[in-house]
């Protein structure tokens, strides 16, 4: 999501099927969430209608659809709607997206007891580590 630019709803619904898992890591289908939606509406909701909203082709739902979303995928149903709480959102999901890979987790795990002193030190290395693989891929700048 680039700053400025609210995201689509598409997107939106899109980037919660990527970042919420099954507990088995796997992606939920398109199936199961539909099938978990309808019946906690009571109301229409097909696979291929919730295809139709992730890729954009539909961007309509009903709120009871979109609150029907939000419980399935234990997010606040703000987040269609709050492009502020949407983005605070969008960074938590982006964390938890992070936070799935196991490295990630265990740097994060072993910076728990480390002084403000320290995180800093870490973080520092981190940018540094950031901008040497960032010029492995463009070339040097003459920053």
């Amino acid at each position: 999501m680039s700053e400025g630019t609210a995201p689509t709803l598409a997107a939106k619904i899109d980037r919660l099927f990527q970042i919420v898992r099954r507990p088995d890591g796997e992606q939920y289908t398109n199936e199961e969430v539909a099938t978990a939606c309808r019946e906690a509406t009571g109301e229409s909701f097909s696979a291929t209608y919730l295809w139709q909203l992730r890729t954009g082709r539909r961007d309509n739902p009903t709120k009871r659809h979109l609150e029907a979303l939000a419980e399935f995928f234990d997010v606040p149903v703000a987040y269609f709607f709050d492009d502020d709480q949407g983005k605070q959102i969008h960074a938590e999901l982006e964390l938890l997206g992070a936070l799935r890979n196991a490295e990630v987790r265990n740097v994060a795990l072993r910076a728990v007891n480390l002084s403000e002193d320290g995180l800093g030190t870490i973080n520092d290395m981190i940018d540094v580590i950031a901008r040497r693989e960032a010029e492995r891929r463009t070339g040097p700048t003459d920053a």
